[in-house]
């Protein structure tokens, strides 16, 4: 186990449910990590105010102050530089990362996906479910490729769809196993026991 504690930057764009959960576990000790920095792209995002509620760094970075995503990228990677973070979480990011990240932070960038992957990638994954009629969905951590959804899976959890489920239902149970296992998922990853061989990733 490292002897440092991992420096962890979120990036998100939305209410920031799971960067709570991430804040949550490293107040309670279940996340041996740092918190160094919240990113968003959207000026009005929860997520920002969650994480300086909490004393966490937290910037807005305006995509159209930049010539394009891999611009955009690169200004986010100074950043990360500068805080000498080890590890990006995405967490509800609503941007597609550029090799300019990918590159820089390879099999240290990681993303939850409310669905059981490869099944139902990108938007609307719970609708997706329901449409299709499964009968279990679910969430997964995954670490980040520059394809939507296809990087190399580090953990999953299964949730049942019910009769009556609505989209809205079955993302509130779903966000109930995300807000488990993105935590554990990361401290894995502090821990050193994570290794990726292929498709594949290990758990030592």
């Amino acid at each position: 186990m490292p002897d440092a504690p991992l420096r962890l930057a979120v990036l998100a764009s939305g209410r920031g449910s799971n960067l709570q959960a991430i804040i949550d576990a490293i107040e309670q000790k279940r996340l041996q990590a740092v918190l160094a920095l919240v990113i968003s792209n959207k000026a009005e995002a929860q997520a920002l105010e969650r994480a300086r509620k909490h004393g966490v760094p937290a910037i807005f970075l305006d995509p159209k102050a930049t010539p394009g995503r891999e611009a955009y990228d690169a200004v986010i990677l100074e950043h990360l530089r500068k805080h000498d973070v080890g590890l990006v979480a995405l967490a509800g990011y609503m941007k597609i990362v550029t090799r300019v990240l990918i590159d820089a932070y390879a099999n240290r960038i990681m993303n939850i996906h409310p669905s059981l992957l490869p099944s139902f990638p990108g938007l609307a994954a719970q609708q997706q479910a329901l449409d299709w009629g499964v009968k279990v969905s679910g969430c997964t951590v995954h670490f980040v490729e520059e394809g939507v959804d296809t990087g190399p899976i580090i953990q999953q959890a299964a949730v049942p769809v019910t009769e009556g489920d609505t989209a809205e239902s079955l993302e509130a149970r779903i966000m109930v196993e995300e807000h488990r296992i993105y935590p554990e998922a990361i401290q894995l990853f502090a821990e050193g026991r994570l290794m990726v061989e292929g498709r594949r990733v290990h758990i030592r």
